[in-house]
C-alpha cells in the first residue's frame, strides 16, 4: 500500500507540473490589419488580443508565414496594467493543414471502396487457389495409365479410356481459362485501388511550413492585452505606372496635364491579404544600409613583355622559366595592373547597383482596403492624381524625318518623387502612345506627345560640292549648305526647337567650320559635339527659314571619312 500510494503521488506531481507548464504558455492567434509594400519586399502588420494571467507568460504564434526575414520580427503591445515584453524568438516548423469537412467525407467514401475491392481480390485469390487443386487432380488422372497391377496379380477395371482423355482435356481447359480470368481481374483491381490510394494522398492534410513566434511577457494583474506583429517578407513588390493626360488648351486656356499615378502590387509570401490596409513606400530595405567602399586604384608601367627564344636555342631550365631580372619585373607588372584593373571593377557594380536603387522616401496610403492573394496575380491600384502646370514645345529632327513632334515640360512640386515606370499618353482625350518615366524629383522632364500635322516642316540641300585650294599646301574642301522652312498652323504661339548637326573633327589636320546666316542658338546640345539647336517662337500661320551650313577642310594628300 505504501508503494501505491508514493506512485499515486508521483503521477499528481507530474501531472501539476504539466498544467503549470500549460498554463505558462498561451496560443495567439492574430490577423493581418496592414501591409507596407516596397519596391522589393513588404512589411505585414498583424493584430491580436491576448488575455494574460498575473506573472510570466509565452504567447505562441504559430500563423507567420515561413518567408518571414529572421530578425525582421517587432512586438509592441499595449493594456490597461503594466505590461512588460521580454524576449522575442522565432523558429521554423511544418504544422499540418485542416482539411474541409468535404475532404474527409470523401476520404471516408474512398477507403470503403478500397476494402471491397481487396475483399473481390481475396475471393479471386480462392478461385485461383481451387482451379490450381483442380488441375492436380486432373493431372493425377492422366497417370492412371502408369498405375501398377493389384496385388495379387490381376488386371484391375479398365476404363474408358476415350472418355477419360476427353474429360482431361476439357476440364484442364476450363481450369485454365478460369485462372486466367481470376488473374485478369486481380490485375484490375490491383490498379483501381493504386489509384484510389493516390486520390486518398491527394485528400489528406498537407504540411505547411510556418514561422513560430514566442513572445515572453509579464504583467503585475490579469489583463487584456493588445499586440502588434511587425515582419518582412521578401516575396512581394510593387511597380508604378502613369497615365499622362494632356490637354493642349487654346489661345485663351492654358496647357494642362493631369497625371495618374497606379501602383501595380504582386506577392507570392504565403499568405493572403485579407481586407487590409495597403501602403506603398518607396524605401528599399533590402538594398543594402552602407555605401560601398572603394580600395586603392594602382597606377604601373607596362613594361613589354619578354620576346619567345629563337627556335633551336639553348636556355637553361631556370631561365626559361624565370627569364631576365628587367622581364621578370615586366611581367609582375603587368599582373600588379591586371589585379588593380580587377579591384576597379568590383566597386563599380556596386556603385552602379546602388544608383539603382533610390534613396528618396514617401509612403502612398491607398484608400479603403483591399484583398491581395498570395499567388503572384497582378493587383492595380489607383495612388495619386495630379494637375500639373505644363509648357508645350515643338521638336523637330528635319535631316532624319520631316514631322513636328509635340513635347510637354513637367515640373514636380514637393517632396515625394516619381518612380521610373511605363506611361501611357494621351493628348486630348486621344491615346497617342507609351513612353517611360526616369526617376524624377524636383526637375523637369519632356515628355512626347507624338507628331503635330499643323507644323509643317520642309527641308533641301542648296548645296553639296568638292574642290581644292592653295598652290603650295593644297587643301582640299568640301562644302554643305542646308534650308530648313517651318510652317505655323496653330492658333496660338509655340515654342520651336529645331536640331541638326555639323561634323566633328576627330583629327587635328581636318578643320569644320559653321556656314550660313541663321546662327545656332545652342551648339554640342546635351554635351553631344557638333549637334546644334535653333530655339524661337512662332506665332499662328507664321512661316521660319534657317539657313545653314558648315565647311570641311584637310589635307590633300589624305583621304576622309565619315563615322
Amino acid at each position: 500500500m505504501k508503494h501505491v500510494a508514493l506512485w499515486a503521488l508521483a503521477l499528481a506531481i507530474n501531472a501539476a507540473q504539466v498544467a503549470v507548464a500549460a498554463a505558462g504558455e498561451i496560443e495567439a492567434t492574430s490577423k493581418i490589419d496592414s501591409v507596407v509594400v516596397f519596391p522589393s519586399g513588404a512589411e505585414v502588420n498583424r493584430a491580436a488580443k491576448v488575455s494574460l494571467p498575473v506573472g510570466e507568460t509565452t504567447i505562441v504564434f504559430g500563423d507567420l508565414p515561413a518567408q518571414t526575414v529572421p530578425g525582421s520580427i517587432r512586438v509592441e503591445g499595449a493594456a490597461a496594467g503594466a505590461l512588460r515584453i521580454g524576449s522575442v524568438g522565432q523558429r521554423r516548423l511544418f504544422v499540418p493543414q485542416s482539411g474541409s469537412s468535404d475532404n474527409v467525407s470523401e476520404r471516408k467514401r474512398l477507403e470503403k471502396e478500397i476494402e471491397s475491392l481487396k475483399d473481390q481480390r481475396q475471393l479471386l485469390q480462392g478461385k485461383i487457389e481451387s482451379a490450381q487443386t483442380q488441375r492436380t487432380l486432373l493431372q493425377n488422372l492422366a497417370n492412371l495409365p502408369n498405375v501398377p497391377t493389384g496385388r495379387d496379380g490381376q488386371a484391375g477395371v479398365i476404363p474408358d479410356w476415350g472418355q477419360l482423355i476427353s474429360l482431361i482435356g476439357s476440364g484442364l481447359g476450363d481450369v485454365q481459362q478460369q485462372m486466367l480470368d481470376a488473374n485478369v481481374q486481380i490485375r484490375e483491381i490491383d490498379r483501381k485501388v493504386s489509384d484510389l490510394e493516390k486520390a486518398i494522398s491527394e485528400l489528406a492534410p498537407k504540411r505547411i511550413e510556418r514561422t513560430q513566434v514566442k513572445v515572453f511577457v509579464s504583467t503585475d494583474a490579469a489583463v487584456e492585452a493588445d499586440l502588434k506583429l511587425k515582419y518582412q517578407v521578401r516575396s512581394a513588390s510593387w511597380s508604378p505606372s502613369y497615365e499622362a493626360r494632356l490637354k493642349t488648351g487654346t489661345a485663351l486656356k492654358r496647357s494642362k496635364l493631369q497625371l495618374l499615378r497606379r501602383a501595380t502590387i504582386t506577392q507570392r509570401s504565403g499568405e493572403a491579404w485579407r481586407d487590409v490596409v495597403i501602403k506603398l513606400s518607396t524605401t528599399r530595405p533590402t538594398s543594402g544600409s552602407t555605401a560601398p567602399e572603394l580600395r586603392p586604384t594602382l597606377v604601373d608601367i607596362l613594361k613589354p613583355r619578354p620576346q619567345p627564344a629563337p627556335a633551336g636555342g639553348i636556355m637553361s631550365m631556370n631561365a626559361a622559366s624565370e627569364g631576365p631580372a628587367e622581364e621578370r619585373d615586366g611581367r609582375r607588372g603587368y599582373a600588379t595592373l591586371r589585379k588593380s584593373q580587377m579591384a576597379r571593377r568590383e566597386p563599380a557594380k556596386q556603385v552602379l547597383a546602388k544608383v539603382e536603387t533610390a534613396p528618396f522616401q514617401a509612403i502612398f496610403s491607398v484608400p479603403g482596403r483591399a484583398d491581395i492573394d498570395a499567388t503572384g496575380e497582378a493587383k492595380n491600384l489607383m495612388i495619386s492624381q495630379a494637375d500639373i502646370d505644363v509648357s508645350l514645345r515643338i521638336k523637330t529632327v528635319p535631316k532624319k524625318q520631316l514631322k513636328a513632334f509635340l513635347y510637354a515640360t513637367i515640373k514636380l512640386t514637393g517632396e515625394t518623387p516619381l518612380l521610373p515606370g511605363p506611361v501611357a499618353l494621351f493628348r486630348d482625350g486621344t491615346f497617342v502612345g507609351k513612353g517611360h518615366l526616369p526617376l524624377i524629383a524636383g526637375e523637369s522632364h519632356e515628355l512626347g506627345f507624338g507628331a503635330d500635322d499643323l507644323v509643317r516642316i520642309k527641308y533641301a540641300i542648296l548645296q553639296e560640292k568638292r574642290g581644292e585650294t592653295g598652290l603650295i599646301s593644297p587643301t582640299r574642301t568640301e562644302d554643305r549648305n542646308y534650308k530648313l522652312m517651318i510652317t505655323h498652323l496653330h492658333k496660338q504661339k509655340v515654342d520651336v526647337t529645331v536640331l541638326d548637326q555639323m561634323p566633328v573633327a576627330r583629327d587635328e589636320r581636318i578643320q569644320v567650320e559653321l556656314t550660313g546666316r541663321s546662327r545656332p542658338t545652342k551648339k554640342d546640345v546635351d554635351d553631344k559635339r557638333g549637334l546644334l539647336a535653333w530655339d524661337f517662337k512662332l506665332k499662328p500661320e507664321e512661316e521660319k527659314v534657317i539657313d545653314f551650313g558648315y565647311v570641311v577642310k584637310w589635307p590633300s594628300d589624305k583621304q576622309i571619312k565619315y563615322r
